[in-house]
């Protein structure tokens, strides 16, 4: 199958060219699923999906059009190709757009691809009877559990041939406390995983999630305003890091000017004990691509490293137009580096603040300032965890605030995707009704 769609891709390009392009690449994937349902509590559904994918790009004359299908014979390949070059005709033209060189072209066999739907149902039927007796106060409102196996190929005009055979399993969990007429809000948790070797309960922080929601059916407000300490839990420490990387390192401000790192590579943008890198070949990452949209081959590196700005996130057409080295993966596989305190420790040491599970509000401003509804949240004073909080608001700027942190957990959590403490921030704006 694998071959198929290496010579699918590589057929593509060449359609590409046939029409008119002076640059072509294409991607052509193969998607196997097999998904368990569960909704209110029952198991409702279990079920196979078939999924194929053709992504076209062609850049002719500085131009650049894409187009997608979900068929890839011969006759979609060609019509698509005429498409496409009918689609870059009319955009704007950019000597930046481009593709990788070919450098070594390689095949990946990551994760497990056979799936074992017994034991994956096990775990499902394990999962639901731990809820019962560990935790009776949790309606599982919806659960998906699934195995996908993806087979793709990318090929590129400069000679770039790459495949990528994986599989992995996915958990994903949309759950409420329940006692008589009070209820909590409804929180989401999940993993993906490349073994059933555990039970769902001990991966990622789905046992914590399902603790912390059982307290959140009574919650109380903050009375007043002040100025404290928010420790970040892991799971909403990468929502809040994605948006603080894609407007301060990433394309969008960075080409509109507006990010305040944009002149700060090389420089000191956060505390000496913070480094973020992009990793999706950690080994605690989960199917990590191996390979960009454009067809480099995908590298680690650190956005901030030891609290310096090391380098932004960029891709190679963002890179180009603003003469700035690329980033050198293209994944949010977000890995932060652990401390050397326990949580425990850090929330001891705490006067008053906050513990943060999850965070709405809208994107942060230009200059990072931010203000939003703390969810799922908890109330720290005299160096221990309160009641759980309702409808309170936090506020402060994010470059601010990676500059002011107090502490890091030597505990992280690995959920597949990214790899996580707890952080802590002084001088957070917390307020109540």
């Amino acid at each position: 199958m694998i071959e198929t769609l290496k010579k699918t891709a590589q057929a593509a390009v060449a359609a590409l060219q046939k029409e008119g392009a002076d640059k072509a690449q294409a991607n052509v994937s193969y998607t196997v699923t097999h998904e368990f349902n569960v909704d209110g509590g029952e198991f409702s559904l279990f079920r196979t999906l078939f999924d194929k994918q053709l992504a076209m790009t062609a850049i002719q004359g500085g131009k650049k059009g894409t187009i997608a299908q979900n068929r890839y014979d011969e006759e979609t390949i060609a019509a698509s190709a005429k498409g496409c070059l009918e689609a870059a005709a009319s955009a704007q033209p950019d000597e930046n757009w481009d593709f990788a060189p070919v450098s070594q072209n390689e095949d990946f066999v990551l994760g497990e691809v056979e799936p074992d739907t017994d034991i994956l149902f096990f775990r499902c039927q394990e999962l639901m009877a731990a809820l019962k007796e560990k935790f009776p106060k949790i309606i599982m409102e919806q659960m998906i559990v699934s195995h996908k196996e993806i087979l793709k190929a990318q090929a590129n005009s400069y000679g770039v041939l790459f495949s990528t055979h994986e599989g992995y399993y996915e958990v994903s969990l949309m759950f409420s406390g329940h006692d008589g007429d009070k209820a909590s809000s409804f929180f989401g948790s999940g993993v993906i995983a490349d073994s059933l070797d555990k039970p769902f309960l001990e991966l990622g922080s789905i046992r914590e999630d399902l603790a912390n929601v059982e307290k959140q059916i009574e919650t109380t407000g903050v009375s007043g305003k002040f100025e404290g300490t928010m420790v970040v839990m892991p799971g909403c420490l990468g929502s809040l890091f994605y948006s603080l990387l894609s407007d301060f390192a990433g394309e969008g401000g960075l080409l509109s000017g507006t990010s305040p790192w944009k002149d700060k590579l090389g420089e000191t943008v956060a505390d000496e004990r913070i480094t973020i890198s992009l990793a999706p070949l950690d080994g605690r990452i989960v199917c990590g691509n191996r390979t960009t949209g454009e067809g480099f081959r995908a590298e680690d590196y650190d956005i901030i490293q030891d609290g310096k700005l090391n380098a932004f996130y960029l891709g190679l057409y963002a890179a180009n137009k603003l003469k700035l080295p690329r980033g050198k993966n293209d994944s949010f596989n977000v890995v932060v580096a652990p401390g050397d305190k326990p949580i425990s420790e850090i929330i001891a040491s705490i006067d008053k603040g906050i513990l943060v599970g999850r965070f709405s509000g809208g994107q942060p401003a230009s200059n990072g300032d931010f203000s939003g509804v703390a969810k799922n949240s908890f109330l720290i004073e005299n160096g221990k965890i309160g009641p759980a909080l309702s409808e309170t608001m936090i506020s402060g700027n994010m470059a601010d605030m990676l500059k002011r942190l107090n502490a890091i957990s030597a505990e992280q959590v690995a959920d597949g995707m990214s790899v996580l403490p707890y952080m802590a921030f002084d001088g957070i704006t917390i307020s109540g009704k």
